[in-house]
């Protein structure tokens, strides 16, 4: 282990290297990149290019060719411009960091980010990632504005905090490549990945409530129609209704009590913690799915029973948090 960090230092790695960029800051979401946090370097083909120049400088001074000079000098003169207009690409630029929506850990996070010029220049193959991830590339017209939506590969649950974002632009000869860091002060909550089985929980824990404020879906009274969803059971569309143009439509009962459905942390006691999580993830995502009542019972909280898009959410947003 001696040997390693004598040989390679943490120096020596990009990551230690990265922490001394400067980053453009966000504020109220917004963030421009001023001239000292444009930093450029020759790409591959930038450096072959000046290898290339200094071949043709040497064989001219060699062999005393007034033609080589010229050459030499215009190729030179054209890189010192790219150079300067790769620069210029990227100078000024306001980036906007819009809202991002929750996403199921494994998922791909999908951010948006609004860039606009603000110096009445065209911007050309202006692109964007968060590091190691797919880049996105979008153009910019003179005082116009794009949308960009750069993805993030989740890994965890909980709150994340998002990593920084890269801007860079080769435009327009491909021999320099200049970027900028931009900081990106939003959390973004990722719910837990839930399991791959579709298993039902115990039936134990389904109960009946009475009374006509709770109206259960059963197979004992019509209760009328709903538009058809893809797994109703065929028994249960209504072919005569279907057939007047309104599209197609399943029949609904209901029974003399309500169904609900308790997800309760006890039963998963044979899982493994993070898988307890994911399982009860899978629950609530069915029975969300299929329009049912359920609460949710966890160490440290109980959601009562309910089937609203707020209920959903904050169940699943209990579980992503827990800890």
């Amino acid at each position: 282990m001696a040997s390693v960090s004598l040989f390679k230092p943490r120096y020596f790695t990009a990551d230690y290297w990265k922490k001394w960029f400067r980053v453009a800051s966000s504020h109220d979401n917004i963030a421009t990149l001023n001239p000292r946090q444009i930093y450029i370097l020759p790409t591959r083909w930038g450096i072959l290019y000046a290898v290339m120049l200094i071949l043709l400088l040497v064989g001219s001074i060699n062999y005393a060719i007034s033609l080589g000079y010229y050459v030499t000098f215009l190729l030179a003169s054209l890189g010192n411009m790219a150079m300067l207009h790769t620069w210029r690409n990227l100078v000024h630029l306001q980036i906007t960091t819009l809202p991002a929506s929750t996403v199921f850990a494994g998922e791909v996070l999908q951010m948006q980010l609004q860039i606009a010029d603000t110096k009445n220049r065209a911007r050309y193959a202006i692109a964007a990632q968060f590091e190691d991830n797919t880049v996105v590339r979008e153009d910019i017209a003179a005082y116009g504005s794009q949308t960009f939506l750069v993805p993030l590969q989740t890994q965890q649950r909980g709150w994340q905090t998002l990593p920084r974002i890269k801007l860079y632009t080769e435009f327009p000869l491909m021999l320099f490549h200049a970027w900028a860091y931009v900081q990106n002060p939003q959390q973004v909550l990722v719910y837990p990945k839930p399991s791959a089985g579709s298993t039902s929980p115990p039936l134990s824990n389904i109960g009946q409530t009475g009374g006509k404020n709770h109206v259960a879906r059963g197979d004992e009274d019509f209760d009328g129609h709903k538009t058809y969803q893809i797994g109703d059971a065929p028994s249960r569309v209504d072919w005569k209704a279907s057939s007047k143009g309104v599209g197609m439509l399943s029949k609904q009962y209901s029974g003399d009590g309500s169904a609900i459905l308790l997800l309760d942390w006890a039963q998963t006691s044979d899982l493994a913690f993070e898988a307890r999580i994911s399982q009860l993830t899978r629950w609530v995502i069915d029975a969300h799915a299929a329009q049912q009542h359920f609460g949710l019972r966890l160490p440290r909280l109980t959601l009562p029973p309910n089937n609203t898009e707020t209920h959903y959410h904050e169940a699943l947003k209990a579980l992503a948090l827990l800890d």
